[in-house]
């Protein structure tokens, strides 16, 4: 079986059918917290959660729907998986448009819902890769003089040696040292990445 290192949701008032997939994820490695309905689950820390939610569409006080917008109100990142009856794929077409990512037909076997959590870990690992890179180009930018952040600045914006030594009242020879130490620094080979690199750091 295929693991997975990710947080998952499950929300849903069906303690069979809460029980049985929390124990196909723990099997598949996903850190699992059960909920037996959508506004114990709004009530958790929602704002803070990295991970993958299954939410059901037909629960009592609040049907999935609802639950959904309001989660998505509270942290837009949330992944959102639907799961719903035969009966309710309108409902879960809607909820596709309001932001869900997926929905899965009840029942479901085994092999739908880790298809739908390797679609989902896709796009996980996508995004903290993003955020590690922002991280890091951070991190190393931080790294240089305020001269070096200065030469950086006009190399971003296109500018020659010549015109950089000319603005700053600096040899050309100096420019292209400061050049050589400040790709040095942020760790990357050519002019290209470094573009790349400040402007992650510095939207």
């Amino acid at each position: 079986m295929e693991t997975f290192e990710h947080s998952v949701c499950i929300v849903d008032d069906d303690p069979a059918v809460a029980d049985s997939l929390g124990m196909l994820l723990e099997t598949a490695g996903c850190d699992v917290t059960t909920y037996s309905n959508g506004v114990q689950f709004l009530a958790s820390d929602i704002r803070n959660f990295q991970g993958c939610v299954l939410l059901d569409v037909r629960m009592p006080e609040k049907d999935g729907l609802t639950v959904l917008s309001e989660a998505l109100e509270i942290n837009p990142n949330l992944y959102v998986i639907m799961m719903s009856g035969h009966g309710d794929i309108p409902m879960a077409v809607r909820a596709l448009k309001k932001g869900a990512v997926d929905f899965i037909e009840k029942p479901f076997q085994a092999a739908v819902i880790l298809d739908a959590m390797t679609k989902v870990r896709s796009q996980l690992k996508s995004e903290d890769r993003e955020q590690s890179f922002k991280v890091q180009a951070k991190k190393y930018l931080s790294q240089l003089t305020p001269r070096e952040l200065e030469v950086t600045e006009k190399l971003v914006a296109g500018k020659p040696n010549k015109i950089i030594a000319f603005e700053m009242g600096i040899s050309i020879r100096t420019v292209e040292t400061h050049r050589a130490r400040i790709l040095s620094k942020m760790q990357v080979r050519s002019l290209a990445e470094l573009v790349k690199m400040y402007l992650v750091a510095r939207p």
